[in-house]
C-alpha cells in the first residue's frame, strides 16, 4: 500500500508538470483553437442534455450534456451537415463558438459534448466502452436526427462528420463501430480522429509493460472530476507498482485485460466489423502514449479497402508527447503534410476533407489513398501501405538488463529514407525472469549521437528463461529520410524513462542472434 501511495504522489506531480500534454497534437492542440476570431453573431447556442444508461448496479439515467452550435442560415429548407466534437481524456466540452470558426463560418452545425464521466455529465469514465459510451453516442446521434435544421439522408440517419483527438479521437471510432455493430450501418459518414488507439492494451502496456508515465497521469488527471471507477484508477497503479499490466492473475489486483477488451477498434475488427466510410486519420509521430504504429493498424485494419481509397492518413510531429531524454529522442512540433496537402493545418485539412466527403464539393484535395508521414526534419514522406518492403541482417545485438547505456547496432548508411512499420526477427536467449530491454530506431553519425527517430521504444519481454528462441520483436513504427554522412542505427536500452521502472527484474543480459531487421525503404533520401 505504502507503495501505490508514492505513485499516487507521483501520479499527481506529473500530471502538474505534463497533464496538458493530454490529447496535444501539432501546435499544442487537437480541438479547435480557443483563440479563434469571434463567431458570426449569427450563430445560435444552445445547451442541454440527453438522458443515457446507468452506471453499474445503479437505475438512475446518466446525464450526457452538451453545446449544440448553429450556423447561420441553416433551417428546414436549408439543411447543414453536422459536425460532432468531444475533448481528450481530463477535459470537458468546447462552449465557446468562436472554437468553432472555421466550420461554423463554412455552414457546418457543431455538437460538443462531455464524455461521461468528465465535465458536467454524470457518471464514470468507462474508457469507450460499448456498453456505456457507446450508449451515449447513439443518444446524441438521436438528437441531431431530430433537429430540422441538420441534414438527413434517412429518419434517424443524420449527415455526421466527427471531429477530436485523444479520448475525442476514440469516442468518434467507438460510434461508428458501435451503430454498423448494432444497426448494420456507421451512421457517421466521415471521421477525422487523432492521435488515438488501436488496442487501449497494447497502447498503454505493450507485451505486458506498463507505459508508466502515461498510466500515472492518465489516473492523476481522473482525480480532480472523480473520473474513472474506483477499480480502474487502483488498476492503472497497481500496474505501475507491479510492473505489468494487471490481469486478475495476482490475488487481489483488478483485471484491466478484461476491462479493455472492447474499448477500442482491434475489438470490432476482431469480431469481423470493419468501416467502409471516409477517414482522415492524425497521429502523432512522437507521441508517447498511441504512437504512430496505433494509426496505422486502425488504417490497415479498421477500414475496409474501399475505405481507404476515400481516406488519408497524416502522421505529424506531435502527440502525446514528454520529453524523451533516456534514451535520447528528438523534440519538434510540426504537421508539413497538412501543409503540404492542403496548404494550412490539420483543422484546415479537415474542413477540405468534410467538404468533399459530406457535401461532396471537389476543393482539388490530394493524398487519398495515402499514408503521409513527417520526419524529425519537418519533410512529409508519402507511401501507399505502411507494410515492410525490405530487410536488413544486422547479426548479434546483446543488451544488458538491468543496468548499462544504450547500444547503437548499425543499420545502414545515409542516405536511405524510411516510412511505416519496422521490427526485428532473432534467436532470443534470456538466462534470467521477467527480462525485459527496449528498442527503436535512431539516427546520428555515430552509436554514441544517435537520438531515437521519434521518440518512441518498445519493449521486449522475456517472463522466463529462454534460449534460442525464435521472436517476431516490435519496432516503433518511422518515418524518417537519413541524409548522406549520418546512419540508421537499431538502440537498445536496458531501460526507457517512458517505461520508468518497468526494466529487467533480474540482471542479465539478453542475446538477439541471427538478428533481421524488417522495415519499409519509400527511397534512397536526399543527399
Amino acid at each position: 500500500m505504502r507503495r501505490v501511495t508514492a505513485l499516487a504522489t507521483t501520479a499527481a506531480t506529473l500530471a502538474t508538470l505534463g497533464l496538458t500534454s493530454l490529447g496535444l497534437g501539432p501546435g499544442g492542440t487537437v480541438a479547435p483553437s480557443a483563440y479563434a476570431a469571434p463567431a458570426a453573431k449569427q450563430v445560435r447556442v444552445s445547451d442541454g442534455c440527453v438522458s443515457s444508461v446507468p452506471e453499474p448496479g445503479e437505475s438512475d439515467a446518466v446525464d450526457i450534456c452538451y453545446s449544440l452550435f448553429r450556423p447561420a442560415g441553416a433551417s428546414r429548407k436549408r439543411p447543414v451537415p453536422m459536425i460532432v466534437h468531444s475533448h481528450g481524456w481530463g477535459g470537458s466540452r468546447t462552449t465557446d463558438p468562436a472554437a468553432f470558426d472555421t466550420f461554423l463560418d463554412a455552414g457546418y452545425g457543431v455538437l460538443s459534448f462531455d464524455q461521461r464521466g468528465w465535465g458536467e455529465s454524470g457518471g464514470h469514465a468507462h474508457v469507450e466502452d460499448p456498453a456505456f459510451e457507446g450508449h451515449d453516442v447513439r443518444r446524441l446521434v438521436r438528437l441531431v436526427s431530430r433537429l430540422r435544421w441538420v441534414q438527413q439522408d434517412r429518419p434517424g440517419d443524420p449527415r455526421l462528420g466527427a471531429i477530436g483527438g485523444s479520448y475525442g479521437g476514440g469516442y468518434q471510432l467507438l460510434g461508428a463501430f458501435e451503430s454498423l455493430r448494432t444497426q448494420g450501418r456507421p451512421v457517421f459518414d466521415a471521421l477525422a480522429p487523432q492521435i488515438t488507439w488501436n488496442d487501449l492494451s497494447s497502447s498503454l502496456a505493450p507485451e505486458g509493460v506498463v507505459r508508466t508515465e502515461w498510466a500515472l497521469l492518465l489516473a492523476a488527471a481522473s482525480v480532480p472530476d472523480d473520473a474513472l471507477p474506483p477499480t480502474v484508477y487502483k488498476a492503472l497503479l497497481e500496474g505501475a507498482a507491479l510492473g505489468q499490466w494487471p490481469d486478475g492473475s495476482v490475488p487481489g489486483t483488478e483485471d484491466m485485460v478484461a476491462f479493455m477488451e472492447k474499448n477500442g477498434p482491434a475489438w470490432h475488427v476482431a469480431n469481423g466489423r470493419r468501416l467502409d466510410i471516409p477517414v482522415l486519420l492524425g497521429q502523432g509521430t512522437t507521441d508517447g502514449l498511441f504512437p504512430l504504429q496505433e494509426g496505422l493498424a486502425n488504417w490497415r485494419t479498421a477500414l475496409t479497402k474501399r475505405a481507404r481509397r476515400d481516406s488519408i492518413f497524416v502522421g505529424y510531429n506531435g502527440g502525446h508527447v514528454l520529453p524523451a531524454v533516456l534514451p535520447m529522442g528528438v523534440s519538434i512540433t510540426s504537421d508539413p503534410c497538412s501543409a503540404e496537402l492542403a496548404g494550412g493545418d490539420f483543422e484546415q485539412l479537415s474542413l477540405r476533407f468534410f467538404d468533399e466527403q459530406l457535401r461532396g464539393r471537389r476543393t482539388g484535395l490530394r493524398g487519398y489513398g495515402r499514408l503521409h508521414i513527417a520526419t524529425p526534419t519537418d519533410e512529409c514522406l508519402t507511401t501507399r501501405t505502411e507494410r515492410t518492403n525490405h530487410r536488413v541482417d544486422i547479426g548479434t545485438v546483446a543488451t544488458s538488463t538491468a543496468a548499462g547505456v544504450p547500444l547503437g547496432t548499425l543499420v545502414a548508411e545515409g542516405p536511405i529514407e524510411v516510412a511505416g512499420s519496422a521490427y526485428l526477427t532473432a534467436d532470443v536467449t534470456a538466462a534470467g525472469v521477467e527480462n525485459r530491454a527496449f528498442y527503436g530506431l535512431a539516427v546520428g553519425t555515430s552509436p554514441l549521437d544517435a537520438r531515437l527517430v521519434q521518440n518512441n521504444v518498445l519493449p521486449l519481454r522475456e517472463p522466463l528463461p529462454v534460449v534460442g528462441e525464435r521472436r517476431r520483436i516490435q519496432l516503433p513504427a518511422v518515418g524518417v529520410r537519413v541524409p548522406a554522412g549520418q546512419n540508421l542505427y537499431l538502440l537498445a536500452s536496458p531501460f526507457s524513462e517512458t517505461f520508468v521502472g518497468m526494466s529487467s527484474r533480474t540482471p542479465g543480459v539478453i542475446v538477439l542472434e541471427d538478428t533481421v531487421l524488417h522495415l519499409r525503404r519509400t527511397g534512397p533520401g536526399r543527399a
